[in-house]
């Protein structure tokens, strides 16, 4: 059994996607929601579902080791950002290395770093006149959306679709594919030999 954290902060509607995907499975359990904001709808989802839930404060997050200590406690051995607005810290890259995973809203390389997220990408996209937009599912590192890309999918965009369009598009793709990936990284991680 690998028990995962899902970590974001908004609404949550990937998270619900991912914890209703993995609700009945017997190899993948959603163990942990962390968010970085005390009012975000994702942890209602947490206690919808009757998941714990943790808030991470700035301090704590970044100078201090509490939610590395509260992952090994949780014996979470999976980190999905669905969502999450904050750059991971090095600590945490380095002990959950090729173990976390980001979904962004747009076709990596294009249209990411600091401040990409959101409408803000979507907008992005329309100003570019770009025909095609998508999601990126890859790893995380210490730089933001720099991460070795795992999978991606795309949607076409028409001169007629305004941001919120494109945004409707992209999530339907998030939903439909973002689970799924997460799943077929855990079992390959869980069938390599462990170098322990």
């Amino acid at each position: 059994m690998a028990n995962i954290a899902i970590f974001a902060s908004g609404t949550g509607t990937n998270a619900r996607k991912i914890i209703e995907y993995f609700k009945e499975n017997a190899n993948i359990h959603v163990a942990l929601v962390v968010s970085n904001k005390a009012t975000a709808a994702v942890l209602d989802i947490a206690d919808e579902y009757q998941i714990p839930k943790m808030v991470a404060g700035r301090y704590s997050f970044y100078e201090t080791k509490e939610l590395l200590e509260a992952l090994r406690e949780k014996e979470i051995a999976f980190i999905v950002l669905a969502g999450f607005l904050w750059l991971i810290p090095d600590y945490l890259v380095q002990a959950y290395e090729k173990r976390i995973v980001n979904i962004h809203p747009a076709l990596l390389p294009k249209y990411g770093g600091k401040g990409m997220y959101g409408m803000n990408v979507h907008r992005a996209v329309k100003d570019s006149g770009d025909e095609l937009s998508g999601i990126t599912i890859h790893y995380v590192n210490e730089r933001y959306d720099e991460g070795d890309i795992v999978f991606q999918a795309s949607c076409p965009v028409g001169p007629e679709d305004e941001p919120a369009d494109i945004a409707r598009k992209v999530q339907q793709l998030e939903h439909r594919h973002f689970a799924p990936v997460v799943e077929k990284l855990i079992l390959e991680l869980e069938e390599k030999p462990s170098s322990k």
